[in-house]
């Protein structure tokens, strides 16, 4: 991506996709007029002006790592809620089965004779109750961290308010 801007108007960026060459210069005068027969700039253009003249605006270093260290802030906010909704499909799955074995625990205490299938079974089930229980444990304390992702996550998609081109079809 290149980005312009104009000598009389330096507020005014354009940024057009590949490197400084004619061809982007073009796209970028394109843009501009665009911009001005849309009314989103007033700048009034001296007879001639053309694509060479638009001078291409630098990014600096201090940018990009600002916008690096942003990247990385949403990348890692969006694998705090990958994980999150990995860990909740666990505890989902897991659940029923785990709530039917906790109350076959119940046998334990009782005095009623049990067969030992049944406490064989039960054993068996100990291992789901406990997939369960730390399953649910995670997701509660990722929950926590995921507040924070999402917050962050809000924050990235609320800066990146871009202007939604409206198509000039109509559809009948």
């Amino acid at each position: 991506m290149v980005s312009y801007t104009l000598p009389q108007n330096p507020d005014t960026i354009i940024t057009v996709r590949g490197k400084d060459s004619e061809r982007s210069r073009q796209k970028a005068m394109d843009k501009l007029v665009e911009m001005m027969d849309s009314g989103e700039i007033a700048t009034e253009l001296e007879n001639g002006f053309g694509p060479e003249q638009f001078i291409e605006v630098k990014e600096s270093k201090a940018s990009k790592e600002i916008t690096s260290e942003e990247e990385d802030a949403v990348a890692q906010a969006l694998q705090i809620l990958s994980d999150l909704a990995a860990l909740k499909i666990k505890v989902v799955e897991y659940r029923e089965e785990a709530l039917d074995i906790r109350s076959a625990i119940e046998v334990l205490f009782t005095d009623e004779p049990v067969t030992v299938e049944e406490i064989a079974s039960l054993k068996e089930g100990f291992k789901v109750l406990k997939t369960f229980a730390l399953a649910s444990l995670r997701y509660r304390e990722a929950r926590e961290k995921a507040e924070e992702a999402r917050i962050i996550l809000d924050l990235a998609l609320k800066s990146s308010e871009l202007p939604v081109k409206q198509s000039s079809k109509s559809t009948k």
